[in-house]
């Protein structure tokens, strides 16, 4: 802080000595004219070095500096001459300082127009308020909070516009059909380079985001270089190259920067089969669909061709001789476009954001990506040809998919809580194992490269020789290996364990109202590939159940099989022995058994088909045990916490009115719980056939047993002799 008081104190320093040196009028000479009197010599004064602004010259070359620049001039013929209050914030010192209260008048809006003639200098962002300043308010009326010096960028770099100011104009013109066209509805434009925007995704609304999906939230790169300021020089506003080769090895020039793509984007997003171009490529790749979809629509459902122009506003216009191209007789603001519908003025609007912030790669690309791709999925719905999205992918693998319930599920909250943030934070796993412990942690985007590498220079990964499971087992894939770090949160989060814990001494068949379902949670993928030695599924007394699943070498552990970070399987690895493996699909086709385990006379199915069979038995078994021995309907949806409800209607399906969580089953009975348990496990890892088939199997089938359920043809696998 002392600095930049400093700075604030040089800068009017150095103003105050031009005025001086402006004003002080020329000497007079002292004697009578005509006398021969000698005059007194004056005293030779020191001669002080003219103090210097704090980077002015690198100041002086940027675009804040630019007076010639349209921001600065557009306003210089109108009349009369000055920056209305709309704009001046923005493009003008004396705007932006009344816009923040530093001239003493109220914070938060631009009261009297700014004479023309300012750019964006030093006394703009240099002064006594923007020294405390934390916060911004952004269009959608979001403030985002607990910022530093970047706040002072992102009053300007927000935008004008969101999605929000889109769905006022289409209701202001009246409009309640997306596709009728109107005369009132007009392009909604979101401005110029609005990275804050983009960068802050979801969680400011910037873009137009469709109701039910969801969205990448703020892009934080990695530690150091998640801000404005970070990234670029505040006073040149150059991209801090320097700071970008040390981790991106190929650049050395801003343009390099275009041709970046990262280990956490491996999908095709735009659909044309190249998944080494850049994320500034997929996004233009998604433009080109966005626009095709957009002139196939206008000519199709309002009937008006339309053509784009990035130069001239208001950038969309009539395309009166429908070759495409915004041609120069049809550039001009008697052309306008004036055939908006709501579909199109949607798709409209996240187009412009996608090119008028040129950065939208790096500040938050896949945020881009997906509002392209839903404007073009949306306009698809209504078009005769729709532009093919078969091979465009909007989502990203697990570990790196911002927009899924696994990293939004706390947005409302505004934090991930200590239970959670080990696996949905990106500092979750580091901290965990510095501390063994987790603290609550702000919303995410994904996991990091630092979440599983100790060094983002040689990318080493974190090292541990063994994890601890929720039963309290200790189990690893030998010292140091770097499998370890997945199954410290692919194990589950509950255990036959803690399902004792919470029956303990209530008798089997006895409804409580101290139990309650046990959700493993998802993917515990390292649970059920350790079996018994990690007992993520409840194990019934007295029986005995497989341990590891060894699978063949070098195919039997987690980076072996999947790809780290794309997460997909290795299946070209797979069809080595597995012949019949020619793609993902075919994976659930291989069994290395011929035992009926399912008793259904089918032993030419995959394992997976054995284990859908059973788990479909124990459902039928969980429904006729609830509905006669507890005397109260059961129903499951996977998709819907807690997972079961009540059968309010008898009719054994889970009907919308009955999924929702005070619902919830609450009739449970040790056995019952047991059985709903393992059932949940079996359905939660989707891949347990290849994980650990046969120790599901025996879970399944010892589940069935325990309900009373017929088990006759069936086959419980054997637990080898030791």
């Amino acid at each position: 802080m002392t600095k930049r008081i400093l700075w604030i104190g040089l800068a009017l320093i150095g103003l105050g000595l031009a005025l001086v040196s402006c004003s002080t009028p020329a000497p007079t000479p002292t004697g009578a004219p005509g006398t021969t009197e000698p005059q007194p010599t004056a005293e030779p004064q020191p001669v002080e070095a003219p103090l210097e602004v704090p980077f002015q010259e690198e100041w002086a070359g940027s675009a804040h500096a630019d007076a010639q620049a349209e921001a600065f001039v557009h306003w210089n013929e109108e009349d009369p001459q000055e920056i209305p209050t709309t704009c001046a914030k923005c493009h003008s010192t004396p705007g932006y300082r009344d816009f923040l209260g530093v001239d003493g008048s109220a914070s938060g809006a631009v009261d009297q127009a700014a004479p023309i003639g300012s750019v964006v200098s030093c006394v703009a962002c240099h002064n006594n308020v923007t020294l405390t300043k934390t916060s911004v308010v952004f269009p959608s009326g979001v403030e985002v909070t607990n910022l530093g010096d970047e706040s002072r960028c992102m009053e300007c770099h927000q935008g004008r516009a969101s999605g929000a100011s889109v769905d006022a104009s289409i209701e202001e013109a009246g409009l309640t059909d997306p596709d009728t066209p109107s005369e009132d509805l007009g392009f909604t434009n979101i401005h110029y380079f609005a990275a804050a925007a983009t960068k802050y995704g979801t969680l400011t609304q910037g873009g137009y985001e469709y109701p039910g999906k969801t969205y990448d939230a703020r892009f934080d790169h990695v530690e150091g270089l998640s801000t404005c300021i970070g990234c670029h020089n505040p006073h040149t506003l150059q991209v801090r190259i320097e700071q970008c080769s040390t981790c991106h090895t190929n650049v050395s020039s801003a343009e390099d920067v275009r041709d970046i793509r990262m280990f956490g984007s491996l999908v095709d997003y735009d659909g044309d089969g190249d998944v080494d171009e850049s994320i500034a490529a997929e996004i233009e790749g998604l433009q080109a669909m966005a626009l095709q979809a957009m002139q196939a629509y206008a000519s199709e459902v309002p009937g008006t061709a339309i053509a784009y122009n990035p130069a001239t506003h208001p950038y969309f216009f009539i395309d009166t001789n429908e070759d495409g191209q915004a041609g120069d007789d049809e550039v001009n603001s008697d052309n306008r476009y004036n055939a908006w519908t709501a579909r199109l003025a949607k798709a409209a609007f996240n187009y412009q954001m996608s090119l008028k912030d040129p950065g939208a790669f790096a500040h938050g690309g896949k945020y881009i990506i997906q509002l392209l791709y839903d404007s073009i999925e949306d306009l698809n719905a209504q078009l005769s040809s729709p532009i093919d999205l078969s091979a465009a992918q909007r989502e990203d693998a697990g570990h790196f998919a911002g927009s899924e319930e696994a990293f939004r599920h706390w947005d409302a909250e505004g934090e991930v809580p200590g239970t959670c943030a080990k696996c949905h934070s990106a500092s979750g796993l580091p901290t965990f194992l510095h501390n063994s412990a987790n603290i609550a942690v702000e919303p995410v985007n994904g996991l990091e490269c630092s979440t599983c590498h100790d060094d983002l220079t040689t990318f080493t990964r974190r090292g541990l020789d063994q994890v601890r499971f929720p039963s309290g087992a200790t189990v690893s894939f030998g010292e140091q290996d770097d499998n370890n770090l997945c199954i410290n949160c692919h194990q589950g989060r509950e255990s036959t364990t803690s399902v004792n814990n919470l029956i303990r001494d209530i008798e089997p068949d006895a409804t409580s109202e101290r139990l309650r379902f046990l959700n493993v949670h998802y993917f515990a993928a390292g649970a059920t590939l350790f079996g018994a030695e990690a007992k993520g599924a409840y194990e019934y007394a007295g029986q005995t159940y497989l341990g590891r699943n060894t699978h063949v070498e070098p195919f039997d552990t987690c980076k072996e099989c999947h790809d780290p970070h794309a997460l997909t399987v290795n299946v070209t690895a797979c069809s080595g022995c597995h012949t019949t493996v020619e793609g993902p699909a075919d994976l659930d086709t291989i069994r290395m058994s011929e035992e009926d385990f399912d008793g259904d006379g089918d032993t030419s199915e995959g394992l997976a088909g054995e284990i859908d069979t059973l788990r479909e038995a124990l459902y039928a078994a969980l429904q006729a045990y609830a509905a006669d021995t507890v005397g109260t309907g059961i129903l499951y949806a996977p998709a819907s916490y807690p997972y079961f409800f009540i059968d309010t209607n008898g009719n054994g399906e889970a009907d919308e009115d009955e999924i929702n969580s005070d619902n919830g089953f609450n009739a449970w009975t040790p056995r019952l719980l047991q059985g709903a348990y393992n059932y949940q496990y079996s359905t939660k890892d989707p891949g347990v056939a290849a994980h650990n088939g046969k120790y599901i199997i025996q879970v399944l089938y010892d589940s069935l047993t325990d309900l009373g359920a017929a088990t006759t043809g069936m086959i419980r696998p054997a637990v080898p002799a030791q």
